[in-house]
């Protein structure tokens, strides 16, 4: 089942080019007092949402998808992991093209190495919305990712359970701003950071280590390879992440971005694929933020 949020809060199915409003089925999320509980409570509560949703679907209003503002379809969660230099094709453009490497000289150490990054949840946006860059003195580039939503909280997670604790995947677009600050500040910025068009559940994913993916600038394909080529693949990403921290429902872990990544500029069309998800389009606004 693919799930999206959309225009106002809407909660829906996708299907085909269609949306079916579920929206009622977000009565099944328990009211909470205060303090909250760690996690989104879309996704904290995610498999009695969707029995609710698949009750209402034969009934439900539809929408053509087109016509749709698609948005994160995990609002609010406490964490966006990023999984550095994860393809050894990115490794090797990095260590020959300075704008990427912007003066580090450990980039060949890889992942295990470098360890993993959290961006700004404040970041987020969906793929009906628009891209703002900064810094237009900078290079602002790229990154088409494979994204995994944590379903369930977990703690040093043994590789052979990891699986066990996503429950959809989505494109990531990990996009960034080069210099020579550390990757959290850089890749934090407002809209930096995309996620979408929907929630594909984790039942319509067979092996998430075999997945094609690519994006495309205004019809130009610059990135294309397939999640076989990860470093550290989807199930050692989880045990490296939850070795250090707490995982949450509504966590998202972008598991890293092959060869390819190139400059946009205000006004670019990107075109994101993952195999399994779907594809979207992502306009970059026209002025710089």
């Amino acid at each position: 089942m693919k799930i999206c949020r959309y225009d106002n809060n809407r909660l829906g199915i996708v299907e085909g080019d269609e949306v079916l409003d579920v929206s009622k089925a977000l009565a099944a999320i328990p009211r909470q007092g205060w303090p909250l509980a760690q996690g989104d409570p879309l996704i904290l509560n995610f498999k009695r949402v969707l029995a609710a949703a698949k009750k209402l679907a034969p009934k439900a209003k539809k929408k053509p998808l087109s016509r749709v503002k698609l948005l994160s379809p995990v609002a609010n969660p406490s964490k966006i992991i990023g999984a550095p230099i994860n393809y050894n094709d990115h490794i090797a453009e990095s260590i020959k093209d300075p704008g990427i490497a912007h003066g580090r000289t450990n980039i060949q150490k890889g992942i295990g190495d470098w360890g993993l990054f959290l961006k700004a949840n404040s970041s987020l946006i969906g793929f009906g919305e628009e891209i703002r860059l900064r810094w237009p003195e900078r290079r602002n580039d790229h990154e088409v990712e494979l994204a995994l939503v944590i379903g369930r909280r977990g703690n040093k997670i043994p590789r052979e359970k990891a699986l066990e604790y996503v429950c959809a995947y989505s494109i990531g677009l990990d996009m960034t701003v080069r210099g020579p600050e550390l990757q959290c500040f850089r890749k934090s910025i407002d809209t930096y950071s995309v996620l979408g068009p929907w929630l594909a559940t984790a039942d319509e994913i067979g092996d998430p280590n075999d997945l094609d993916l690519s994006i495309k600038v205004n019809g130009e394909l610059r990135q294309n390879s397939n999640t076989k080529y990860l470093v550290y693949g989807v199930e050692r990403l989880i045990e490296f992440a939850s070795a250090m921290y707490t995982l949450h429902p509504g966590d998202i872990i972008m598991t890293g971005t092959p060869a390819g990544v190139s400059p946009v500029k205000p006004g670019d069309l990107l075109h994101a694929y993952v195999q399994g998800v779907g594809d979207s389009d992502i306009r970059i606004a026209t002025d710089y933020a």
